[in-house]
């Protein structure tokens, strides 16, 4: 599969695509220091840290690659992985690749109704998971799978307790996988995966429609990373964590391809709770977080109760959702780092995103310039005299296409290969881009569309607000009537005290709130983003 619109040449020749894998990065670390640390991964509920050098992580990845040979991956299958945050996926990610196998990473979350969708739609062949995750019997439930879906030959199940077995019908993924040396019995030369190939099938966070499943090569991921590390300078003393599911685009790109390619550290942890969290931060000396702002407010929390060291942090970035100010000024104050804010998609990974050039408070008021390689287009909307409209981008992260969904792909590229994100913008005023809202969250007032990511973000400021997004509920009297739904941080702000926050903050009173909500925590994606649909569906209607 390949997107017809990829300029490749072009891509080569400016050096956003290159005739390397990330394999052949692994070989490179081999080479010159086998012995540097590649994985720590920490296990907080066995209270273990499982530290991988390159040489054990190459060994691991051959391992995993004669392992699904012998399972009978062909090349071009697909094997699905639904694990923690655990050191094994450095070695199946690269294990998958090696055998010529395409990786579908799934998040702990999804339940029967998405996995049996995924797994149909790509015909995996092989199903890795957990035995249970929040008390939902997923090896069960991929056992059962194989019933309905032929393509689904073998379930692999982790986490299996001592002196139990596996589920019948089911392989213990830990032993199965690493404790035989597959390397010796199965040798993958010959099929391992090009830079072109497709080699991940990534679903969308899902926050409307149904989950489409977003095919990468090993180009359009380098793209990406190639990209972010130049913004921030990136090399080889990198020690990577991203405070995330490592079953998606941040996690498996940013948090393990990106320092794999540098020859650098990846770090991260099976529980995502501040102080454990911060603990990992200051004993391996990370000096690269990726977060959302929810939990980097969780971050603040648990530094404010025990402060921990973090003299190696040296980059924050954050997106997913916008950057409130105060978080800009309490990360700084709390870590000595600056924050910075990235947009993008699972369909092009990191686009844009603020510099260390810029004022130390960008991140606040931006979402940044695009990284070399991608560009952006907005078409503004009538009525707007911010030059606020849709979000088109095209370029070298660009994913190939939909797993077996052409026409969809289809209908969101024109003729010129610009992709069409969904997303409202804006005009930076720095040669960048502000988010404003998705096109389907478009809240119209009096004809008016309503600003709601930035009245979200004055409201983020309310010291009684913890996460805030504004929504339209349809109204007999109006086009819609704006509802803002609020997690409090403190005791609940009243509607009038929001209102007078917009007030103060002068902005136009057609798009303050007429309607507060409160929740004691926010429906979301697995990548932090808000479900607002989720939302107008609770509120319409009440």
């Amino acid at each position: 599969m390949t997107n017809p619109r990829h300029p490749q040449d072009e891509y080569r020749r400016h050096g956003w695509w290159r005739d390397e894998t990330f394999l052949d990065d692994l070989r490179k670390a081999v080479r010159a220091q086998p012995g540097k640390r590649a994985v720590v991964a920490r296990n907080v509920g066995r209270d273990t840290t499982r530290v991988l050098d390159y040489a054990e992580l190459s060994l691991l990845t051959e391992r995993c690659a004669g392992a699904l040979i012998d399972l009978g991956v062909a090349p071009g299958d697909v094997v699905a992985v639904q694990l923690r945050n655990r050191w094994e996926l450095a070695p199946l990610v690269l294990g998958c690749m090696r055998a010529g196998a395409r990786l579908c990473p799934l998040v702990p979350e999804y339940r029967r109704r998405e996995l049996e969708h995924m797994l149909r739609l790509t015909e995996a062949r092989v199903f890795i998971t957990m035995r249970e995750w929040d008390s939902v019997p997923l090896g069960e439930i991929g056992v059962s799978l194989t019933e309905s879906l032929p393509a689904l030959e073998h379930v692999l199940v982790a986490d299996v307790a001592p002196g139990d077995e596996p589920p019948t019908g089911s392989l213990e993924f830990e032993p199965h996988i690493f404790a035989t040396p597959w390397e010796e019995r199965h040798r993958p030369d010959g099929r391992g995966l090009g830079p072109d190939d497709p080699c991940l099938v990534l679903f969308t966070s899902g926050t409307t429609g149904e989950p489409k499943g977003a095919v990468h090569s090993q180009n359009t991921l380098y793209a990406a990373i190639r990209g972010e590390a130049e913004v921030f300078g990136l090399g080889a003393d990198l020690v990577m964590s991203v405070a995330s599911i490592y079953t998606h685009y941040s996690g498996l790109v940013q948090g393990m391809l990106m320092p794999l390619m540098l020859g650098g550290t990846m770090a991260f942890l099976d529980d995502l709770t501040g102080p454990d969290y911060l603990d990992l931060i200051e004993r391996h000396g990370v000096t690269f977080l990726y977060s959302t702002p929810t939990y980097l407010l969780d971050l603040l929390d648990a530094q404010r109760t025990r402060a921990r060291a973090a003299g190696g942090l040296r980059h924050v970035v954050t997106g997913s959702a916008p950057v409130a100010p105060h978080l800009v000024a309490e990360i700084k104050k709390a870590f000595g780092v600056r924050v910075f804010a990235l947009w993008g998609m699972t369909e092009n990974g990191p686009v844009t995103m603020t510099r260390p050039d810029e004022p130390e408070d960008w991140a606040a008021s931006s979402d940044g310039r695009p990284i070399d390689g991608m560009e952006v287009r907005i078409d503004p909307l009538p009525g707007r005299s911010d030059g606020a409209g849709r979000l088109w981008v095209r370029g070298a992260t660009q994913c190939l296409g939909y797993y077996q969904r052409d026409e969809l792909y289809a209908a969101v590229l024109d003729e010129d290969g610009w992709f069409d994100t969904g997303d409202l913008a804006r005009p930076d005023g720095r040669g960048g881009i502000r988010l404003v809202g998705r096109a389907k969250d478009l809240v119209m007032r009096h004809g008016f569309p309503v600003p709601v990511t930035e009245v979200e973000a004055v409201l983020a400021r309310h010291p009684k607000v913890r996460e805030v997004a504004v929504i339209g509920i349809p109204d007999v009297n109006a086009d819609e009537m704006v509802c803002a739904v609020v997690t409090p941080a403190t005791e609940p702000p009243t509607l009038s005290e929001l209102r007078g926050y917009l007030n103060e903050a002068e902005m136009m009173e057609w798009f303050w709130p007429e309607r507060l909500e409160m929740v004691d925590a926010m429906p979301k994606t697995i990548t932090g983003k808000i479900r607002k649909v989720e939302l107008q569906q609770r509120y319409a209607g009440t």
